[in-house]
């Protein structure tokens, strides 16, 4: 695997000026991050990734860099910054901050006013010309942001807050690229860096193709990195192409079970799995922010953008996958698309409501506590959702239960979801610490981790020459075109009639009914777009309605999807054509393909074994079986 490193020379860490002239500093770009974390999750909504002072309570170290002005003079310093409780409260919010020049704090609290991303005057202060320090102080540990800083010599003098106005803005001050650097030009581009991901790049890879893996962050492994620490699920090496998953054993941690220690995902695993691939090239942390279509229904490159340092790339390609589980790429080029719940009119699905919705599965925001050696406090926190003792959750760590957003949109709402996964983490907690009547059960133990990278289980899914609906399921639909196969339940979630008791409408909590299915092999034709015609796609944004992503959305499947799209795209390379044609002129290389595999032989991994005991079919021993959950 040839890596693509930034260059730290290039991150806007010692921003020039001269004369008196403003200066713009990206808090992404800070040479020093102390306790703070790079966040870009949401920089499609608000503009660039941020700095989160993610401290459970605690507040973090101070994250610092340089800046040179050419003038001595009074400068006045503004951040662009978000009071993230403002959704559910008016009171002041608990992401406050400071800003310190060469050592010294500035006079005003930023990140606890406004309902929404704007700047905010930290105050004037006096600068020397030459090199300044600056620094974000954090003052609570409740997650505190900061996107941007400009220090200008006029007071009211502040970039725009409308987002497409300040990337701009952006571009004008040096902070973006006018154009695009040359990323070079590759066989295969694959979008997304989770399971799906990984196993397309690596199967086309070691089919001979150059491919180009682009991730938005520096783990790998999407759901199953330690950022977010869903464990595997899905079964492998089943009919009708057993040798179809071997490769997810390759990378595949160990361990059973959601919100666990760091270590139980074994990221180190998945670093290698794509390091030991000389024919991928991993860009990362790099996010997809653009497309540019060669041709009507034809993608000719990719933009994508460091999280770090804005630097951009345009990467070209005859052949693109999208693993973003948003569809991201397939909505850029215009690929058609669906959302929400299907009505049982649209596709006669019995699983189906009577009426289509916009309701989806939500995204888990996971944490569990640690017990000390000693008794531990915990702030108040109350920011407009409130407990009580029949209300709160008595609970000392939370899953994949714990999931929010399912009534909003979790593309355009996602900062507020995820927001939303926190704040309820750390109102229940306090309570349970500070109120609850057996809080002294509570007294040694403290917030051990909580992820602030939100885990999706739904979104878009970008639609296919077919889309599997469950009757293809139930019915044992034959297609020539069967591929990977789906063994999980229709696992559909919806919010807890416990937790609507008492948060109607504002439902932080999840079930589910689990109804049974015989394994199945999905259609090929699930993992390519009807309208984009060189876009390929694995993950949870497949050609499937509704109900069937309860099936097909679990990760060891999404890796055996990737794994045939990176064998299809083998064959398009071969013979100069696109993901169609591999279906109408090309199913029976693409067949003998599957039968081979492009996983390495592994031995049965005993230790790995979780068999649910909800009446779904026992698997043979060869077959690695978790539940999702």
């Amino acid at each position: 695997m040839k890596k693509v490193l930034l260059s730290i020379a290039s991150l806007l860490v010692g921003v020039s000026a001269f004369a008196a002239s403003p200066v713009f500093i990206e808090t992404e770009s800070f040479s020093e991050k102390g306790g703070w974390s790079v966040d870009q999750q949401f920089m499609d909504l608000m503009g660039s990734p941020y700095l989160i002072a993610h401290g459970l309570g605690k507040p973090v170290a101070d994250a610092s860099t340089t800046f040179e002005v050419g003038e001595a003079g009074t400068y006045h310093i503004y951040a662009r910054t978000f009071n993230w409780v403002s959704p559910w409260t008016e009171s002041e919010g608990p992401g406050a901050f400071k800003i310190k020049v060469n050592g010294k704090s500035m006079k005003n609290v930023l990140g606890t006013t406004g309902n929404q991303w704007m700047w905010q005057y930290a105050g004037a202060v006096k600068l020397k010309a030459g090199k300044n320090a600056i620094a974000l102080s954090d003052l609570k540990g409740f997650d505190g942001r900061c996107d941007a800083i400009w220090i200008t010599p006029e007071i009211g003098d502040v970039p725009p807050m409308e987002v497409k106005a300040l990337e701009a803005f952006r571009r004008e001050v040096g902070a973006l690229p006018k154009t695009p650097a040359d990323g070079g030009k590759y066989d295969l581009v694959v979008v997304g860096a989770g399971v799906g991901g990984m196993c397309a790049a690596v199967s086309a890879a070691r089919l001979g193709l150059k491919v180009a893996l682009i991730n938005d962050r520096p783990k790998l492994g999407g759901n199953n990195s330690s950022e977010i620490r869903v464990h595997l699920g899905g079964r492998i090496e089943m009919d009708p192409y057993p040798a179809l998953g071997r490769m997810v054993r390759e990378f595949g941690h160990s361990t059973f079970g959601n919100a666990k220690p760091a270590e139980s995902y074994e990221d180190a695993k998945k670093d290698a799995f794509i390091a030991n691939e000389p024919n991928v090239t991993l860009l990362a942390p790099y996010r997809a922010v653009a497309v540019k279509m060669s041709a009507p229904g034809m993608i000719g490159s990719v933009v994508i953008r460091s999280i770090y340092s804005g630097e951009e790339l345009e990467i070209s390609a005859p052949l693109f996958s999208d693993c973003t589980g948003d569809g991201t790429i397939g909505f850029l080029a215009g690929a058609d698309w669906m959302m929400g719940r299907e009505g049982k009119d649209e596709f006669g699905e019995e699983l189906a409501p009577e009426k289509g919705d916009k309701l989806t599965m939500g995204s888990s925001v996971q944490w569990y506590s640690v017990k000390g050696e000693k008794k531990s406090a915990f702030p108040e926190f109350n920011y407009g959702i409130s407990f009580t003792e029949e209300s709160c959750e008595k609970v000392k760590m939370g899953e994949w239960t714990w999931e929010t957003g399912m009534n909003y949109d979790q593309i355009y709402d996602f900062e507020r979801i995820r927001d939303y996964g926190m704040l309820v983490i750390y109102s229940n907690w306090s309570y349970l610490k500070n109120h609850y009547s057996k809080k002294a059960d509570y007294s040694e133990l403290e917030l051990g981790w909580v992820a602030y990278v939100a885990g999706k289980r739904e979104s878009r899914r970008l639609v296919g020459d077919y889309i599997l609906k469950q009757d293809d399921v139930d019915k044992q639909v034959f297609h020539e075109d069967a591929s990977f196969t789906t063994s999980w339940h229709f696992d559909l979630h919806f919010p807890d009639p416990a937790n609507t008791k008492y948060f109607p409408g504002a439902e932080f909590k999840a079930e589910t009914k689990h109804n049974p299915i015989y394994p199945y092999a999905v259609p090929y034709r699930c993992l390519y777009s009807r309208n984009v015609n060189n876009l390929f796609m694995a993950g949870r944004n497949i050609s499937v309605t509704h109900v069937t992503l309860g099936s097909t959305r679990l990760m060891r499947t999404i890796g055996i999807m990737g794994e045939i799209v990176g064998m299809a795209a083998s064959i398009c390379k071969e013979n100069n054509t696109l993901p169609r044609d591999v279906y109408q002129h090309h199913l029976p290389e693409l067949k003998a393909l599957m039968e081979k595999g492009t996983g390495k032989p592994a031995e049965y991994l005993p230790d790995n074994q979780h068999f649910n005991e909800g009446g779904h079919l026992k698997a043979p021993k060869n077959i690695i079986f978790t539940p999702e959950k």
